[in-house]
């Protein structure tokens, strides 16, 4: 979707609610991206619809185009759900946005303000995308409580840490987040005991104690037992409208449970979108993906 008709689509929501629209606009290459406002600290300008925004992304390793005129976007609360081919560019996708890769070129933006190509990896995560890899890091020699306590500290110095003491409302945080996760019956374990499914849980719980507006989870039941993917689909859907999620998987079973919305990636690009049946009945998606 072209900014055009992204801020279009603003418009007439707007109009719906009766609410009065200021019109702006955003551009690539040199970027101005206010649409006519300001960045507000600690939030994100959801107002054009789209938390997450993507245009004509291309990057390439060596000769190889690993993102090719890539476009999509992302509404507030909603969960979204990536599928493909290996090498289809999802991971790379999700550098680009973590600002672990800059792409050649295209435009990224978080809400309708925050353009993601001026800002570092660590200035990214600081503005409200969390990002969980396939394998969990969590500290193992730590108990489960500690792993989310150190989520929540800013200046990770050993002095620091030694003196930090939760307050009130981080420890309502905390103890909301345990419930979230399914983990307030191991508080003390230790994280190194946790089954795997579990280690998964409490990595994505240090993110929520960061309250992050975005979520990137890549293949986040893989090597999990059947009881341990039915409680992250559970997990997943109790955080979606609180949070955006988008959800890198080849479980179709989970996707299924969790998604509304199916992208489908391929040689970089967007190849389909729809929900799953519509994306499972695509002849270009059975042929380069799903292989019956």
């Amino acid at each position: 979707m072209t900014p055009d008709l992204m801020e279009a689509g603003a418009e007439r929501a707007a109009r719906a609610s009766g609410i009065h629209y200021v019109s702006g606009s955003t551009e690539s290459g040199g970027r101005t991206a206010d649409f006519g406002r300001h960045v507000t600290p600690g939030e994100v300008d959801v107002t054009h619809g789209r938390i997450l925004y993507l245009e004509d992304v291309s990057v390439s390793f060596d000769g190889f185009k690993a993102i090719n005129k890539l476009s999509l976007d992302i509404a507030p609360g909603e969960l979204r759900c990536i599928i493909g081919p290996n090498g289809a560019g999802k991971t790379t996708m999700m550098d680009i946005i973590t600002g672990k890769t800059r792409p050649d070129e295209g435009t990224v933006f978080f809400g309708s303000t925050i353009d993601l190509l001026r800002h570092r990896e660590a200035e990214i995560a600081q503005l409200g995308i969390g990002r969980k890899f396939q394998k969990p890091t969590v500290f193992e020699h730590l108990t489960v409580f500690e792993n989310l306590e150190l989520a929540l500290k800013t200046d990770k110095g050993v002095r620091s840490s030694m003196l930090f003491r939760l307050d009130s409302a981080q420890s309502d945080r905390l103890a909301e987040v345990l419930e979230t996760i399914h983990l307030a019956d191991s508080v003390s374990r230790l994280a190194g005991n946790l089954s795997h499914g579990q280690k998964q849980w409490l990595e994505i719980g240090m993110l929520l104690m960061q309250d992050p507006k975005l979520l990137l989870l890549d293949e986040p039941v893989a090597g999990m037992t059947d009881e341990e993917t039915a409680r992250t689909a559970e997990l997943f859907l109790s955080l979606k409208g609180k949070h955006s999620l988008m959800v890198v998987e080849h479980d179709m079973s989970f996707i299924r449970t969790i998604s509304e919305i199916v992208t489908v990636l391929c040689d970089g690009s967007v190849l389909a979108q729809g929900t799953l049946d519509e994306v499972q009945a695509d002849e270009r998606v059975i042929e380069v993906y799903l292989g019956r």
